[in-house]
Formats: C-alpha cells, sequence, structure tokens
C-alpha cells in the first residue's frame, strides 16, 4: 500500500484544491413574471417557460387542503 514519505504542507495541499471551488449559481430573470431562475428551466413561480405558460399553478392555501382531508 502506499504511503506518503513526508507530510504535505498546507500550500502544496491547499494549491492542489484550487480547482475545487464551487462557481456561483447563474441566475437568469423570468421574462413573464421577473422572478430569478435557473437558465433552461421552467420558473417555478408562475409556470413559464420561453414565453409559453407550461403548468398552471394553483393557489391553494392550508386550509383549503384540509378541507379535502378533513380534520384528521
Amino acid at each position: 500500500m502506499a504511503v506518503p514519505k513526508k507530510k504535505t504542507s498546507k500550500s502544496r495541499r491547499d494549491m492542489r484544491r484550487s480547482h475545487h471551488k464551487l462557481s456561483p449559481v447563474q441566475a437568469s430573470e423570468c421574462s413573464n413574471c421577473g422572478s430569478y431562475k435557473l437558465p433552461h428551466h421552467l420558473c417555478e413561480s408562475c409556470g413559464h417557460y420561453n414565453g409559453r405558460l407550461i403548468v398552471s399553478q394553483k393557489n391553494e392555501t392550508k386550509d383549503d387542503q384540509n378541507e379535502d382531508y378533513g380534520n384528521l
């Protein structure tokens, strides 16, 4: 089994890890509602993609959801 002969210095270790950083999220603005979304993804707030409505959003509150299931 391979075992290092010398301790790796903090400088050498950190230079090796210089490419392991996270890149910032590239968010773009939705053309319909103006909220931020990932590029090439459906807008989670309004359901539009590329200027078209893809998914209609339900405006249910928690009280409406409890009526469907009754009082549990």
